[in-house]
């Protein structure tokens, strides 16, 4: 076993960013912008120079992008791809609450399979999960 210094060559670091396939890159970007407080780092550019992508700036981990895909956007309305980890049920409040002053709808918060979850839509209808690191000690199942 490595110590957590030490990667093996091969070895998994983590993920490098998560992509998300938007209908309308410039509401989903600005959406995206204001709930998660990210800034651009690299926009993406197809062959007739419309902007079609975005890279942003890595946030303790986290790292997002989004591509304009409407056909992979449509086809995964209401599924959940990824979970955001953050630390405790306080944080998970603190978003319900982030969430409430932006007037977008979200489940409460939830006991999940060991930790605390919260659910939300982006602008797609994907949906969208913060799920907390601390463990409840429960055992419900939860995908």
């Amino acid at each position: 076993m490595c110590d957590s210094l030490e990667v093996p060559v091969g070895g998994i670091l983590g993920l490098h960013h998560v992509k998300v396939p938007v209908t309308d890159l410039e509401r989903s970007r600005k959406w995206y912008e204001q709930v998660f407080d990210l800034e651009p780092e690299v926009e993406f550019r197809d062959d007739d120079g419309s902007v079609r992508g975005v890279a942003y700036r890595p946030k303790a981990g986290f790292t997002l992008a989004l591509r304009e895909n409407p056909e992979v956007a449509r086809a995964i309305v209401g599924f959940d791809p990824f979970a955001i980890l953050v630390q405790g049920r306080a944080d998970v409040d603190a978003w319900a609450g982030r969430l409430d002053a932006f007037g977008i709808a979200h489940s409460p918060v939830i006991e999940g399979a060991v930790g605390w979850l919260l659910s939300f839509k982006d602008p797609d209808g994907i949906e969208l999960r913060l799920y907390s690191a601390d463990r409840h000690g429960g055992t419900r199942s939860e995908a």
